[in-house]
C-alpha cells in the first residue's frame, strides 16, 4: 500500500499550510523551505498555482497522483459541481470518517486502522481505507480487545476534536454513523477545489 513517507514539515512549508496538524514551524518560518525560501519572489503562473492547490488537498488526505486523479475523474462523471463532488469523495471516505470520528489520531493512522482490519461497516469488515461510505452506513470498531482499547484510547486523546454535524459518534459503543453528505462550507477544504478542476481539465 503506497503512503507518503518523506519529510513533512518541509511539505507544510512549501505549500504554506499545516498540512500534517502542527503549525508551530510556519510561525516560526513562514517561507519556503531552501537557501533562497526567505528572499524567493518568483512569479508562479497559473499553473504553477493550480499544482499547488492539488498538493496542498492530495497531501492533506493522504493519497497518491494515481488515487488524487481517480477521485478527480469519478467526481467528473457524477452530476453537479464538479470541485464539491470531489470534496465530497475525500470527506466520505472510509480512513477519513474514522478520523472524524475520532477512533483515530492522525488520518494516516486511521488509514493503519483500517488496513489492518479493525473496522467494520454494516456488520462487515472492511479492509480498504479508500471505501467509499454512504448515507446511514455504520461504522464500528470490531469486537476485539487489542482494537477497541486502541480507539477507546484514541477517542481520549481527540476529546477537544468537534464532531461534524453530519455524522454521529457513539463512544461508549465505538459506532459512528453518516447522516448525510457534507457541504462544501461545512467541509472548509484548506484548498481552492475549483483551480484544481480547472489544473486537471488542461
Amino acid at each position: 500500500m503506497a503512503r507518503y513517507t518523506g519529510p513533512r514539515v518541509r511539505i507544510s512549508r512549501r505549500l504554506g499550510v499545516p498540512i500534517f496538524g502542527n503549525s508551530k514551524y510556519l510561525d516560526r518560518r513562514a517561507y519556503p523551505p531552501g537557501m533562497h525560501g526567505p528572499k524567493s519572489r518568483r512569479k508562479q503562473t497559473d499553473y504553477g498555482v493550480g499544482l499547488l492547490e492539488k498538493q496542498k488537498l492530495r497531501y492533506y488526505y493522504g493519497l497518491m497522483e494515481r488515487q488524487f486523479r481517480s477521485v478527480y475523474e469519478r467526481a467528473l462523471r457524477m452530476r453537479g459541481v464538479t470541485g464539491e463532488k470531489m470534496l465530497q469523495i475525500l470527506e466520505t471516505r472510509l480512513d477519513n470518517l474514522v478520523y472524524h470520528a475520532g477512533f483515530a489520531l492522525t488520518r494516516p493512522a486511521a488509514r493503519q486502522l483500517v488496513s489492518h482490519g479493525h473496522v467494520k461497516v454494516n456488520g462487515r469488515k472492511v479492509s480498504i481505507p479508500s471505501f467509499a461510505v454512504r448515507v446511514n452506513d455504520v461504522i464500528e470498531i470490531k469486537d476485539h480487545p487489542k482494537a477497541k482499547s486502541l480507539a477507546q484510547k484514541n477517542l481520549e486523546g481527540s476529546t477537544a476534536r468537534v464532531v461534524p454535524d453530519w455524522m454521529t459518534v457513539d463512544r461508549e459503543h465505538l459506532r459512528s454513523t453518516l447522516l448525510r453528505i457534507p457541504t462544501r462550507d461545512e467541509i472548509q477544504p484548506i484548498a481552492n477545489e475549483q483551480l484544481i478542476v480547472e489544473f486537471y481539465s488542461r
